[in-house]
């Protein structure tokens, strides 16, 4: 009998691995209940707040924000790097020698064409024009004393009082006096034309710039002197490169039909300032140069923009926005559902199904912050824009239920996104509290 109970005794005492496989029992009893309620739960409530059929184990359908295609003419935005340059540039010269009298403009003002800017000495130049006019008055009396003898000895000639020498002579002297006066007459106009440059005037109308010489300066000696700018800065122009390659692409897109020109006039374009704004009077595309820069392979192309304000200056660099062509069946989507790789561009299309499939699609440049979708897509049909990451977590071919994705919201499918970790809709407080505390039971026994 004692060996009986010594034997028997090890049988009642507990071990520490017993307790553990007591307490691991215990914890999953709880589970399966607080599933079970959770369960009840769902049914009693109608199968949770997701409409359509249940998801994987009784779970509600996920949503996911889809957008509708609906194709349509899309302008096909090209953003190359421009500067501006002013539409007129005048550098006005001295072009008469002398002293600077005076100067009749301000600086940085606007000033119309014909505007006198600098006056220069004029006296020198009165002087030869006056000495000009008094050689022709010389030159036109010597013409009459010649006309005057051709016309005595017109009558003489005819009855032979006079000898075929002194006619000839009297013809030639007239011939010889009438050259004198043209000559002289020449003298005199550029006598006046030099005595003019003594005044600077505007060529054109525009903004002028700083004064290069001062009064008392002497001007004009040997070389034209520059004096002051001036620039017309309505409109301006903005010149820009294209690559070559692009536009020898986008010629072959027009001509095979699949892209058309962007409208029956001029491109328009727009301008992309520094800090990001766009400027609000859009400009049109004046030409396209022929010639393609053997150095970087690009054509330069340039721009008219209005300027009325002057807010644009010569010299700013800019982004050039031109709408080259239209795409005629084209869908805008945002960035989000597109998936880009050096296979390909996908996006997930939602069935009538419900279920979700990769489709391969074509992409030709943005708008706004969207990709420009040329081909791949049909009219109607759903393309997935957001809960992706609620979708990653699902088993494959798990039906899904599409929901209209506002526009610059998260929707239904950012919720999936944002809520990975939040506890299944519709179940009670108080069973995921028991869940949670039957979750951590083994971990408190087993730290025993």
């Amino acid at each position: 009998m004692p060996t009986a109970r010594a034997t028997a005794a090890p049988a009642l005492r507990p071990t520490r691995r017993h307790g553990q496989r007591l307490w691991a029992g215990a914890a999953a009893a709880v589970l399966l209940a607080s599933l079970a309620a959770c369960g009840g739960g769902d049914k009693a409530a109608g199968g949770g707040g997701g409409k359509g059929p249940g998801g994987p184990g009784g779970m509600p359908t996920p949503q996911v924000g889809v957008l509708t295609v609906a194709p349509g003419s899309v302008g096909l935005l090209t953003e190359l790097p421009g500067r501006l340059d002013a539409s007129r540039v005048a550098q006005v010269r001295a072009r008469a020698a002398g002293i600077v009298l005076r100067r009749t403009f301000a600086e940085g003002s606007l000033v119309k064409a014909g505007q006198t800017l600098f006056e220069i000495d004029p006296a020198p130049y009165q002087a030869t024009l006056a000495s000009a006019e008094a050689t022709l008055a010389k030159a036109e009396a010597n013409a009459m004393q010649a006309n005057a003898l051709v016309e005595r000895y017109r009558p003489l000639i005819a009855g032979k009082a006079i000898s075929e020498q002194d006619w000839t002579n009297a013809q030639a002297a007239q011939k010889q006096a009438a050259a004198d006066v043209a000559a002289a007459r020449a003298a005199v106009q550029t006598a006046r034309i030099n005595l003019g440059y003594t005044r600077v005037t505007a060529p054109i109308a525009g903004r002028s710039g700083r004064a290069q010489v001062t009064e008392g300066a002497l001007v004009g000696l040997g070389d034209a002197t520059p004096l002051v700018t001036i620039q017309q800065l309505d409109p301006m122009y903005v010149n820009f490169t294209q690559s070559a390659a692009e536009v020898m692409k986008l010629r072959r897109a027009l001509d095979d039909g699949r892209l058309k020109p962007a409208g029956a006039g001029a491109a328009q374009v727009r301008l992309v300032l520094d800090d990001g704004s766009v400027y609000a009077t859009p400009g049109r595309l004046l030409f396209s140069d022929l010639t393609v820069d053997p150095t970087t392979g690009q054509i330069t192309l340039r721009a008219e923009v209005p300027n009325p304000k002057g807010a644009l200056l010569p010299g700013l660099y800019v982004r050039v926005r031109i709408e080259q062509a239209l795409a005629p069946e084209a869908v805008l989507l945002p960035q989000q559902a597109v998936t880009r790789s050096p296979q390909g561009d996908t996006v997930m299309v939602l069935g009538a199904d419900g279920k979700l499939s990769p489709r391969t699609v074509r992409i030709d440049g943005q708008q706004g912050g969207r990709w420009v979708v040329i081909d791949g897509l049909k009219a109607g049909e759903q393309v997935m824009v957001d809960g992706f990451q609620k979708v990653a977590m699902l088993p494959a071919g798990t039906p899904v239920q599409g929901v209209p994705w506002p526009e610059g919201g998260a929707g239904a499918g950012g919720a999936g996104n944002a809520g990975g970790n939040a506890a299944t809709p519709g179940a009670a407080p108080g069973a995921a509290s028991a869940a949670a505390a039957s979750a951590s039971a083994p971990a408190s026994a087993a730290s025993r």
